[in-house]
């Protein structure tokens, strides 16, 4: 069994998925109503965040996913009792911390990258920090060192060993005047959750302002934390001497709300996703008007749909908030399958995102990936290193196939492909998904959708 079928097995046991593949006949339209809850990428990032405190934590709308039960166990480890109260809600008590060992750490993060994010809040109650070999989605080298390089600046002592990585604060945390490199989520969210509580000022440049950044900063401001977001990614954090629990509603994920849209443009259908917003979905919102896919915003969510007639091929740059999110282009590439002409999707992000359309190829879909990029004289996005390009020619008729999921992302393009097509898919490593989509067995029962699943 390969490492990544080994994951999927994890993933899904997490969530209660006891099958590892589905079989889908596609070519119908999705049709009905699906809700969404709290971010994966805030919700995971909260459940750390109570670290910090001295007194218990109550977290909203968190979904029913993978990686969340993987956050449990890590905060189980160390102590925090994590108890759900209610649908999506967690009390989260860090009044008795201690101390894990590595192999317990290890076995529960084998398929997360999370843990590295525990860093700055066990260097403050515990004054250690045990990070294994990370896991999480192979979609390109995500290095480490934009994290242990901010660790160091606050003081942070980094020793390497065979089994992961040792952090150590002898003479505790102090504020830093940190540059990023390149605004990376997780470490201005590694920044964020270590100044809080490190002695003086700390200035981060070349923030990431994602809006679950946004979410985790008013949720550390909850806590008691001093924090300004100034104009051109500046962030300053003022260090406090302790912090207290929060209550909060964690932030809809807009990746999922985008994922589903994507779906109803490819199969020809009509979903209203429930708690979706238009802010957040904005940049998305306009590309998906550009292809010929038609959505109405309402108080409770978005309805998307496709309006029949023809679709258009765009030109897609992925890049950080406010721009298209890398997440995003995954999904629509699907829909971009069935649009009349020359589609071009840059991603800037990640060097390794479009391993998942060697499926939709041998489905046939007519997609040539330029590993070196493409050179255009309207880029707005500048030129980055390893950044790859997508031209997809459509439309082309979709067929069923045999798919092996490989991340999180593009396993669900994937299923998106496969109730696409005509004919019989068989998708295997669906536990991958599980990751970050809650109940997505059920969501596609309820849209309709032509499948089988033993579970």
């Amino acid at each position: 069994m390969n490492s990544v079928t080994k994951d999927a097995r994890k993933a899904a046991a997490r969530v209660g998925l006891s099958s590892d593949e589905i079989i889908i006949n596609g070519g119908k339209p999705l049709r009905g109503r699906v809700d969404v809850r709290g971010a994966k990428n805030l919700a995971t990032k909260a459940m750390v965040a109570a670290l910090l405190a001295d007194t218990p934590s109550h977290l909203q709308d968190v979904p029913d996913i993978s990686d969340v039960g993987v956050v449990t166990g890590m905060l189980g480890a160390y102590g925090v009792t994590v108890t759900k109260v209610g649908e999506g809600e967690l009390i989260l008590d860090p009044s008795n911390v201690l101390k894990a060992h590595f192999a317990q750490i290890d076995a529960l993060a084998g398929s997360s990258r999370i843990p590295i994010l525990f860093c700055g809040p066990l260097l403050h109650r515990l004054g250690e920090a045990l990070i294994p070999d990370l896991g999480g989605c192979r979609i390109g080298d995500r290095p480490i060192d934009f994290h242990m390089d901010a660790l160091r600046a606050f003081g942070a002592i980094v020793d390497k060993s065979y089994e992961g990585i040792r952090l150590t604060a002898p003479n505790g945390l102090k504020g830093a005047n940190i540059e990023l490199p390149y605004p990376s989520v997780g470490a201005t969210e590694q920044v964020l959750l270590t100044a809080v509580l490190a002695e003086g000022v700390t200035e981060l440049k070349n923030a990431a302002i994602e809006p679950e950044i946004m979410d985790l900063i008013a949720i550390l401001q909850k806590m008691g934390a001093i924090i300004n977001v100034e104009p051109n990614r500046v962030i300053f954090i003022e260090g406090v001497d302790k912090l207290q629990g929060y209550t909060h509603r964690a932030l809809f994920d807009r990746n999922e709300a985008a994922s589903w849209a994507s779906a109803a443009l490819a199969t020809g259908g009509d979903i209203f996703v429930a708690g979706a917003k238009q802010q957040e979905l904005m940049t998305f919102l306009n590309i998906y008007r550009k292809v010929g896919g038609a959505f109405d915003i309402q108080e409770d969510g978005i309805r998307f749909w496709h309006p029949g007639g023809t679709l258009k091929p765009v030109v897609v740059e992925t890049d950080v908030h406010p721009g298209f999110m890398t997440d995003w282009q995954q999904p629509l590439i699907v829909a971009l399958t069935q649009a009349e002409g020359r589609s071009v999707v840059h991603e800037t992000v990640y060097e390794n995102r479009f391993g998942f359309t060697d499926a939709l190829i041998e489905m046939g879909a007519d997609i040539v990936v330029h590993k070196d990029g493409l050179e255009s004289v309207t880029r707005r996005v500048p030129r980055r290193p390893l950044e790859q390009a997508a031209v997809i020619i459509g439309p082309t008729p979709l067929k069923g196939a045999d798919v092996e999921i490989p991340d999180l992302r593009g396993g669900f393009s994937h299923l998106i492909a496969a109730l696409t097509a005509e004919g019989q898919s068989r998708v295997t490593n669906i536990g991958i998904i599980s990751r970050g989509y809650e109940h997505f067995i059920d969501k596609l029962s309820d849209l309709g959708a032509d499948f089988i699943y033993e579970g």
